[in-house]
């Protein structure tokens, strides 16, 4: 299966890249475990930037602070092996650990 870490950042690597209007840029902190996808309008800036996605890894859990994807990561993680019970979906109101930053 790999490790959590190796889970996320392939899965996370799927939303990175041009989409409908869209540019989207992986921000990876793999010292820390933090990971973000965070998006610009493209090809014309309209908009400022955004984070659409973001994660951290906390001990054996994976913790997503935002998902503001239509596909969302959870099911991704879920689909490749990790157990339903080891991420954390902080954005719906499940208690996370205290974040290191």
């Amino acid at each position: 299966m790999g490790s959590l870490r190796d889970i996320l950042v392939r899965e996370l690597e799927k939303y990175v890249g041009e989409g409908a209007n869209a540019l989207a840029f992986p921000v990876f902190d793999n010292q820390r475990q933090h990971y973000a996808i965070a998006i610009i309008d493209y090809p014309e800036r309209t908009e400022p930037a955004d984070v659409i996605i973001l994660v951290r890894i906390a001990g054996d859990k994976i913790v997503v602070e935002e998902d503001m994807t239509d596909k969302k990561l959870v099911d991704a993680l879920v689909q490749q092996g990790v157990p339903r019970a080891q991420i954390i979906l902080a954005y719906e109101g499940e208690k996370a650990p205290e974040p290191q930053v």
